[in-house]
Parts: C-alpha cells; sequence; structure tokens
C-alpha cells in the first residue's frame, strides 16, 4: 500500500531515525568531488550484512561537468515507487508550461426562460483540475462551487428542470492504474481517477473512543457530503499500552469492510481509550460525487434542482454554452503539490492530461507515448524502463537509475527548469522530507523526491555540497526484507555523504 505521504503498501510511517554512521571518510581535500571517496562513502553502506538479499541501483553525477562520479546497476531496472511522479511531473511541465490553468465550467445546452428555469440539463464539465478541494482554501472544499454557483444565480437561475450532470469525457479508459492491488482501492491513495474529481476523490475518517469502556467510537469524517457512506461498529475498550507507532488506516484494531464499486463502507473493531484511529477512504465514482456537491451547493444557495444527478463522458450536447467557470492554480503549483506531497491521484490526473495535450486523448497509454516521445527528445536513456501508471503505485513500474539522473539532468536546463527543482522536498524542511535528514549535512542541501512500496525504496533529485558543487542522483533499493526504516536510513545517510563530497 503507498499513500499521498510516501507510505508503502502495508508500512506506517517510519519514525525519524539519527543517521548511525560516520561521515568523516567524505571530508577530503578541495576540489571536484572524488569517485573514489564517494565510493569509500557509500560501499559501506549498501555493503551491510542486512542488506545482502536487497538490491540496490545508484547513480551520481556532477551537473556543471556532467561527470558520472558513482554508479552501482545504474543500468539495471528497479520498482521506482513514487520517483515514477518525477517522469510524470516532467512531462506535464513540458507539456503545459508551468503557468498554464486547467478550467472547470458549468454549461448548459437548455434555454434560461424568463421565469429564472434551466429548461434542460446543467453539465459541471471537469477538464483534470486536481485541486477542487480546500487545498488552496483553507477550510472550505466547496470554494469552486460556491464561486460557480454565485455565478449562476447573478444570472437569474433559479431552478433546474433537468439533472446536474458531471461530464468527465476529458479521460477515457481505466480509472485505476495497471497493476493496483485489490487493497488499494479502498483507500485514499488509490482513489479512482477522472476528470472531474473533488476533494481528492477520498473522505478522511476519524475514530476516538467513548467515553466508557464499551461505548461506540466517535466517528468524524471530511469533507461532510453523500458520496460515501461508512457505518460504524468500533467500541471502546481498555487503554492499551504506549505502541512505538501510532494507530492509522491500516491497524489491525479496525478493519474496513467494502464491496468492489461500493459507496458503503463499514468500519468495525475496536479503539481504545486515550487512542485514535484515521483512514483516508477512497470515494467510488468520483464524478457523480462532485456533480452531487455542485447540486447541495446550488440547493443551499435557493437553486433547485429538479432531475437529481448523473454522470457523463459522451460529447456535450450541440450548442452547450457556458454559464460559470474556475480555474485550477497554476501548473507549477499543480506539480509542486504532486512531488512535496507525493499525491498520487494527481500524478494519474497529469499523465492523462499530457496524454490529452501531446496525443490529443486523456488516456494513460497516450500519456505514456507522450512521456517516450519526451525522453527521446530530451536524451534521456529510457531503456528498461517500463511504465504502468503515473504515480508509482504500480508494482510493474520500472525505472533505471540512470534513465532518473539522465531526466534529471535534462529538468535542470529545461525552460521550466526552476519549477520542476522548486516543486521537490527540501530535507529537513518540507514535504514528504520535512522530518527526515534534520541535523545532517543534507538539511537544506537536498531537494529529491521520495519513494516508498513495499520493498522499494527510493530518492532521486539536486545535492548542492558544502563546496558549492550541484549534483544530481538516484539511489534505488529493491528487495530489502527489513524495515522500511532501515532502508530509509541508509538512503539519508548517502544523500548526506553527497552534502559534503568533495
Amino acid at each position: 500500500m503507498f499513500d499521498g505521504n510516501g507510505v508503502g503498501r502495508g508500512l506506517r510511517k517510519a519514525p525519524v531515525i539519527a543517521l548511525a554512521l560516520v561521515l568523516g571518510a567524505t571530508r577530503v581535500s578541495a576540489g571536484d568531488p572524488s569517485p573514489s571517496r564517494l565510493r569509500n562513502a557509500i560501499d559501506p553502506i549498501v555493503s551491510r550484512p542486512d542488506f545482502a538479499p536487497a538490491f540496490w541501483g545508484i547513480e551520481v553525477r556532477s551537473l556543471s561537468t556532467g561527470r558520472t562520479l558513482y554508479a552501482r546497476n545504474a543500468e539495471k531496472a528497479f520498482r521506482p515507487a513514487s520517483n515514477m511522479k518525477l517522469v510524470t511531473t516532467a512531462a506535464a511541465l513540458d507539456a503545459y508550461g508551468p503557468d498554464a490553468r486547467l478550467r472547470t465550467t458549468v454549461e448548459t445546452a437548455g434555454r434560461l426562460d424568463g421565469l429564472g428555469r434551466i429548461l434542460g440539463d446543467l453539465y459541471l464539465v471537469g477538464r483534470g483540475d486536481p485541486n477542487l478541494s480546500a487545498r488552496f482554501t483553507p477550510d472550505h472544499p466547496t470554494a469552486a462551487f460556491e464561486e460557480m454557483a454565485d455565478a449562476l444565480v447573478a444570472e437569474g437561475v433559479r431552478r433546474i428542470e433537468g439533472r446536474v450532470i458531471g461530464h468527465e469525457g476529458a479521460f477515457t479508459g481505466e480509472r485505476r492504474g495497471s497493476d493496483w492491488g485489490w487493497e488499494d482501492l479502498a483507500w485514499g491513495y488509490g482513489a479512482e481517477v477522472s476528470a472531474l474529481s473533488f476533494a481528492d476523490n477520498l473522505v478522511e475518517a476519524s475514530l476516538t473512543p467513548g467515553e466508557r469502556v464499551g461505548d461506540p467510537a466517535v466517528l468524524e469524517t471530511v469533507p461532510r457530503h453523500g458520496c460515501l457512506t461508512v457505518s460504524c461498529s468500533v467500541t471502546t475498550t481498555e487503554a492499551a499500552p504506549p505502541a512505538p507507532e501510532a494507530l492509522n488506516g491500516n491497524d489491525e484494531t479496525v478493519s474496513l469492510l467494502r464491496e468492489p464499486g461500493s459507496n458503503d463502507v463499514r468500519l468495525a473493531g475496536h479503539v481504545p481509550l486515550g487512542g485514535k484511529w484515521e483512514g483516508r477512504l477512497a470515494v467510488g465514482d468520483p464524478a457523480l460525487c462532485t456533480a452531487r456537491v455542485l447540486a447541495e451547493v446550488l440547493e443551499a444557495k435557493g437553486v433547485r434542482v429538479m432531475g437529481g444527478v448523473a454522470t457523463s463522458s459522451a460529447p456535450l450536447p450541440s450548442g452547450a454554452r457556458v454559464l460559470a467557470t474556475h480555474d485550477s492554480p497554476s501548473m507549477a503549483e499543480i506539480v509542486r503539490v504532486v512531488n512535496k506531497k507525493s499525491q498520487n491521484l494527481h500524478a494519474e490526473m497529469l499523465l492523462r492530461l499530457v496524454g490529452l495535450k501531446v496525443k490529443g486523448e486523456g488516456s494513460a497509454a497516450k500519456g505514456h507515448e507522450a512521456v517516450a516521445d519526451l525522453a527521446k527528445r530530451l536524451g534521456v536513456p529510457d531503456a528498461g524502463w517500463g511504465l504502468a501508471d503515473g504515480s508509482g503505485l504500480s508494482g510493474s513500474d520500472l525505472l533505471t537509475p540512470r534513465g532518473l539522473v539522465g531526466l534529471l539532468v535534462a529538468m535542470d536546463r529545461h525552460p521550466h527548469a526552476s519549477a520542476f527543482r522548486d516543486s521537490l522536498p527540501i530535507a529537513g524542511v518540507d514535504g514528504t522530507l520535512e522530518k527526515r535528514m534534520k541535523g545532517t549535512p543534507a538539511e537544506g542541501r537536498v531537494t529529491a523526491k521520495t519513494g516508498t512500496l513495499r520493498l522499494a525504496n527510493a530518492l532521486a533529485g539536486y545535492v548542492t555540497t558544502v563546496r558549492g558543487e550541484r549534483l544530481a542522483f538516484a539511489i534505488v533499493v529493491n528487495n530489502h526484507e527489513g524495515k522500511s526504516r532501515e532502508a530509509v536510513a541508509a538512503i539519508d545517510a548517502i544523500a548526506a555523504a553527497l552534502a559534503t563530497a568533495r
């Protein structure tokens, strides 16, 4: 399992761990980073006995000279986890540019009569905006819908005789990524993909204990809408002894029961006094949910919807005219959310948007074709790549460290280089690296994309050394059977070694 914060299948968020490795070997004389000294710093980390069954792939390259300073299995194919998002976001910036915005519209082919009635259906037309949510309007998830509803009211609309139809025709093909597991689809990190999506197509659920042992737990859901029905038989138990990791959506004390394709979720189990359970639950049929939200907002503003809600992927009716619009944040901001937060749904939407822009079809397959064209145009070595989705959730995704570094080098010279670099988490500062590498030489010097999947950990991006040398790097480890945090600590130690390279 793999969520929007880079957590892997069957794993919990790893606590911050102190680096237990001495980095003195990298403190050498002035000059370009020495390949031999890098080997002396990195090889002991990846050669530890507990990593004997694991498979490491690493490449480090100087951005100023183009020299490869370190390589280990760099041409081999690895499961990249969320490092796949580097490929997707690079393609999105290249196709759209950082200033592009995605427009959602409200349209109708019906007549607005003198009584304030739309004599026909109202279409909410999605064009791939992944941020119809509270992300840029804190605590106000329906702000975009209220903006469009207010425009309708200002035009005198008081009643819709037809339906509110969520139109998702901009995207085609499967709503889920290739090779996603059934267990992934119930949780927010595996939410269905639609050109019309609301609140990341998930509901955040939390359970807190009742007043006494045996009392029902208290269920809260955000956002509150009718898209997901959650029933709960979770009870309160005695306080549990302190655990090394907090309860989360995959904790065995709470189970989730849900039929595939259903929006009826049942939670069962127990929560101890003083404890808390949290989980992000995926919403089925996102376009229908989004249309329902608009209908609810319209009703709240005094606009009656007489025909209910529906969805469509068919071409819009002839003569449809735009009544209201909402523009997304810029593509640079969209990409920042994807890489800083490791947002799976948004990455999948971007892949389809790239296909739509470059190939004329909003499908994952056409997105992958566009990515292959980009790699060829930029001179990125993509031999050994296997692209199954856009987020890295699929266990069938394959990338090579050499290809990743080639992409990073190419994007560092790209016209939209600054938007790409600025989208990456900064070690010890923000995003999925906020709690990693604090107090080490890598803090503030490493900007890189994380990746965590069961049996796969990765980090790829840029580092500025203590002497000001800029390096591009990719570090991937597959098939480590120990705890994920052990692999993460080793990767962070390598990053710190790069930061002190001389």
